[in-house]
């Protein structure tokens, strides 16, 4: 079967590369002797205002445009300094003042404590700057500024104070925007303080950056940095392959194999920072604990939802779902290449494929098979039938839903798929409970507190549908105290081992399952990028990683006057009209001219 999709990835290839005739030189020419990196991503860029944006290449370019106060250290991923130089923190833990750098911002002028006091602030005062990372100020009391001096009073001590995902904009610039929830940030060249600012945007198209003589760790290797946005990620992979592109991550396995063999690339695959998993609509509520959705009400019962772990062979679905580029979840939603904080199940507490034992739990709670198989509830009213919500156009997830189908259907239980866009998949899975059964993933940072509070009580949505952010409508006392424990406790082995018993809180009462780590596949132009430092540079992430340490170390070799590619053009959006439209007829039989997931692939 793995060589089966191999086959058909590389024919998509084939006959996108075949269709590439005309296309559009959507990005400008290179001028000779320039050094450029260009960089796919089969998702466009949702907002050039770092206060709105969320998906996850958007945070990738804010991070390579913008200084945060620390950033994680590239061998080790712990804190590091970055605007900030230097911390100090009260005794009680509830005041943090940091030293910000003599570092100076694109157009010259002074980095100083006001940028960074106004750009928290503003979070903590303005609704829409709150949209990316509201969260992390939640916990701040007051900010100030004095000199160089940055001063944050909390309500409550913060273990993750070093960990603030927020990037600091310059004052000067920003505090003229009255509309915060309709800015769009594009104006250009924009005012940056991290290695690139960014010159121009087309949306859908591309993201074009330069490299900034003022950052203060010394100007990037190269030039120029461009993101070039694919409708598919069968399009980006063949712009990789005709040399469009240089770099292209976050592939799926049979895009992965598609280019295994290719001399000019280098095929990258490594531990991921990501966790898949099934989300369980185990009585979904609002904040204010009234009942939302129509989940089935077995789901409720935690005995329900043990026997699914205990049916569901992972080693399987590792193997012939994802070809085996991946780790099977035997943990929670913390990935194991975060070795301080990950989690594994031992002895009595692990949950290992049996059929048996699956089935032996539902006939002892009650749940009795029928003529035709299919079990009932207790008072025999209602049969044990499950909707499996994916996203629309997903082979990886089509495959998982086959697999799991048959494995439910060994323990007396239906499941039956439901398609939805990125959307509507977001809304019904995190808003209006819509569903029983969901797949789900995200993308981990090195400190995990914000994946583990995305299960707070706090985090289900309003009782009018606003707000929330809940990764599965959780709310648990054990659960709660175990997180207010963990914010406070500075001592990190104590706060890791809070931490895990907050995943193994989650593995047993089984509101989520994890199915399986994927692996980190990518892959670059070994002709064209000469150098670049992952991170954590040993073994790590390039463009999935959590810094922006790879693309500040990453060199090329200089574009010669006829441009960086074959045709000297940058191809997306032509490449998904003319090109698609040989895919599709190509390939239709074959479905492989599916996207990607939409919503959990652009959670950071």
């Amino acid at each position: 079967m793995r060589k089966w999709f191999a086959r058909l990835a590389l024919l998509g290839v084939a006959l996108l590369v075949a269709g590439q005739g005309t296309t559009a030189a959507l990005a400008e020419e290179p001028a000779a002797g320039k050094k450029i990196v260009r960089v796919g991503a089969t998702q466009s860029m949702d907002s050039m205002n770092p206060f709105l944006a969320v998906r996850l290449v958007s945070t990738s370019i804010h991070r390579w445009m913008y200084g945060y106060l620390t950033v994680p250290d590239s061998k080790t991923l712990q804190p590091s300094p970055d605007l900030a130089e230097s911390w100090t923190t009260s005794e009680d833990g509830l005041t943090w003042t940091f030293k910000i750098r003599a570092a100076k911002w694109s157009d010259g002028k002074p980095v100083t404590a006001d940028d960074a006091a106004w750009t928290f602030n503003k979070m903590m005062t303005d609704e829409a700057a709150k949209t990316a990372n509201g969260p992390a100020v939640e916990n701040f009391e007051s900010v100030t500024a004095s000199g160089q001096d940055l001063t944050i009073k909390l309500k409550s001590p913060q273990a993750s104070m070093l960990e603030n995902p927020t990037p600091i904009m310059p004052k000067h610039v920003w505090e003229s925007v009255t509309d915060m929830a309709n800015y769009g940030a594009e104006k250009y060249p924009s005012v940056s303080s991290g290695p690139y600012i960014a010159v121009e945007h087309k949306k859908d198209q591309f993201v074009k950056l330069q490299a900034n003589p003022n950052y203060w760790r010394g100007k990037p290797k190269i030039d120029e940095l461009q993101v070039i946005f694919y409708d598919n990620p069968q399009a980006a992979i063949a712009g990789l392959k005709k040399g469009d592109i240089d770099l292209i991550g976050r592939l799926q396995p049979p895009e992965f194999e598609a280019i295994q063999n290719d001399p000019n690339i280098e095929a990258w695959n490594t531990q991921g920072r990501r966790a898949s998993y099934l989300q369980i609509n185990h009585g979904a509520t609002t904040t204010d604990d009234k009942p939302v959705g129509d989940g089935h009400p077995a789901l409720k019962d935690a005995k329900v939802r043990q026997a699914l772990h205990y049916a569901i062979d992972k080693q399987k679905l590792v193997d012939e779902v994802q070809n085996g580029l991946a780790k099977p979840a035997d943990g929670s939603i913390v990935p194991p290449m975060y070795k301080d904080f990950f989690w594994e199940a031992t002895g009595d507490t692990k949950v290992t494929y049996d059929v048996a034992k699956a089935n032996q739990i539902l006939d002892d709670a009650g749940y009795k098979k029928g003529s035709d198989g299919i079990r009932t509830m207790p008072d025999g009213k209602r049969k044990l039938e499950f909707r499996f919500s994916i996203h629309t156009d997903t082979p990886i997830e089509d495959k998982l839903a086959e697999y799991l189908t048959g494995f439910f259907k060994e323990v007396g239980i239906t499941l039956t798929t439901k398609k939805l866009d990125s959307s509507k998949f977001s809304e019904e899975t995190g808003v209006t409970g819509l569903f029983d059964i969901a797949i789900s993933g995200w993308s981990v940072n090195p400190d995990p507190e914000e994946v583990m509070a995305t299960h707070l009580c706090s985090r289900r949505p309003a009782p009018g549908g606003e707000g929330g952010g809940t990764e599965s409508f959780y709310c648990d006392e054990t659960f709660e105290k175990l997180y207010q424990d963990q914010l406070k406790e500075l001592d990190r082995p104590k706060r890791a081992e809070m931490l895990k018993q907050m995943q193994e809180r989650l593995y047993t009462d089984a509101p989520i399952i994890a199915i399986y780590y994927p692996n980190d596949l990518e892959g670059y132009r070994k002709d064209r990028i000469t150098s670049i430092t992952p991170i954590p540079e040993d073994k790590g992430l390039l463009y999935g990683g959590s810094g922006y340490w790879p693309f500040y170390t990453v060199d090329a070799k200089a574009t010669a006057a006829s441009g960086a590619s074959g045709d000297g053009g940058s191809n997306t959006g032509l490449i998904a009209g003319i090109v698609g439209g040989v895919v599709v007829l190509g390939l239709a039989a074959f479905l492989l001219t599916r996207r990607r997931k939409g919503v959990a692939d652009e959670r950071e």
